[in-house]
C-alpha cells in the first residue's frame, strides 16, 4: 500500500503544483486521471524521490519514502513521461548497463534477466539495434523493460502511451495488465479509455488537488440519470454553455453532440448512458466552476 498525506509541491516561482494531496493506492492498477498541468507528474516525480514536497508524508508499506529514499529506489521501477538514451547503444547494452546500476552484478543472472525482459516486452528480434533508432512505441515497451529491472514493488508509468498508435497502445496496455497484478501500478495519464480498460481504482486530479477517487465503476454509476445529450447547431454552443453544465461536446457529420448534467430532465434533451469520460469532465466543470461567495 502506498499512502500519501497532506503531500503539498510549490515551485520556487510561486506555482502551488500540488495541493494537500492524499491518496490510499493499493496492490494492481490505479489510474491517475487529469488534465495537462494539473500536477501529475509533479505527484509521480515526487513520489519516485526526485525531488521532495514542501509538505506532507509519504509511506509505502512500512518504509517512510520520505526519509528513507534510497530504499524506496530500491523497490521502484520508474517510466517518465519523457526519457533520453545514449545514441548508437543496443537495446541489449542498454538493459545490461541498467541491470548493473540496479545491483545485479552477477554476470549470469542478468543475463538472464535482460533476456527476459526483451522477450517479455516484444522486443528480443530488434535487441541489437540503438534504441535511439526505436519507434515510439518500441521506446515505451523498452522504457517498461527498463522500469521492470530488479522485480519493483512500486511501479510508476506517466502519459505511457501519449503518441502511440492504436495496435501499440493495445499491446502496451496488455502488457502493463499483465504486471498490474501482484505491485502497486499508478498510471498517469489524461486518456479516460487507458483507466476504463485497465484499472480497478482511481482518482482525478485538477488544480493540483484530488477531486475524485474510487471504483470506475462507481463513479460511473454515481451519474446515472444526470448525463444528457442533444445535438445543436455549431452557432447555438455557447448559449448553451450559458444555460446549461455543459460537460463535453464533439462534432458529428457537421453539427455538435453535447453532454450536459443535470439533475432535472432538461427539455429538449435526450437521456444518455453515461461512461467514464462523462464522469471525468464533469469533474473537471466543477472543478472549473468558480468558488460561490461565502454567506454572510
Amino acid at each position: 500500500m502506498l499512502e500519501l498525506v497532506g503531500v503539498s509541491h510549490v515551485y520556487p516561482n510561486g506555482t502551488q503544483a500540488l495541493d494537500d494531496v492524499s491518496l490510499s493506492i493499493p496492490k494492481g492498477m490505479f489510474g491517475l486521471l487529469g488534465p495537462n498541468g494539473a500536477g501529475k507528474s509533479t505527484m509521480m516525480r515526487t513520489i519516485a524521490t526526485l525531488q521532495a514536497p514542501t509538505s506532507g508524508s509519504i509511506r509505502f508499506g512500512e518504509l517512510d519514502v520520505l526519509a528513507r529514499s534510497s530504499l524506496l529506489r530500491e523497490k521502484l521501477g520508474y517510466l517518465p513521461q519523457d526519457f533520453g538514451v545514449y545514441p548508437r547503444v543496443s537495446a541489449y547494452q542498454m538493459l545490461d548497463h541498467m541491470a548493473v546500476l540496479k545491483g545485479i552484478t552477477c554476470k549470469g543472472e542478468r543475463k538472464a534477466v535482460v533476456e527476459t525482459l526483451l522477450d517479455e516486452t516484444n522486443l528480443w528480434a530488434v535487441r541489437s539495434k540503438a534504441v535511439a533508432g526505436f519507434s515510439g512505441g518500441m521506446r515505451q515497451r523498452f522504457g517498461i523493460a527498463q522500469a521492470l529491472i530488479g522485480n519493483p514493488e512500486l511501479i510508476i508509468v506517466d502519459e505511457p502511451t501519449a503518441g502511440l498508435d492504436p495496435e501499440e497502445r493495445n499491446r502496451f496496455l496488455n502488457l502493463l495488465a499483465g504486471i498490474g497484478e501482484n505491485v502497486v501500478v499508478i498510471l498517469s495519464t489524461h486518456i479516460v479509455d487507458d483507466v476504463a480498460d485497465l484499472c480497478p481504482r482511481m482518482a482525478v486530479l485538477a488544480n493540483g488537488r484530488v477531486q475524485l477517487e474510487g471504483v470506475p465503476r462507481d463513479l460511473i454509476g454515481s451519474t446515472h440519470g444526470r448525463v444528457w445529450q442533444k445535438t445543436i447547431n455549431h452557432d447555438e454552443l455557447e448559449r448553451f454553455k450559458a444555460s446549461h453544465v455543459v460537460i463535453s461536446h464533439r462534432f458529428y457529420a457537421g453539427r455538435i453532440i453535447v453532454h450536459v448534467l443535470s439533475d432535472e430532465h432538461p427539455a429538449g434533451f435526450e437521456p444518455v448512458q453515461a461512461g467514464l469520460e462523462d464522469v471525468y469532465f464533469a469533474t473537471l466543470a466543477n472543478a472549473r466552476r468558480p468558488a460561490m461567495p461565502a454567506a454572510a
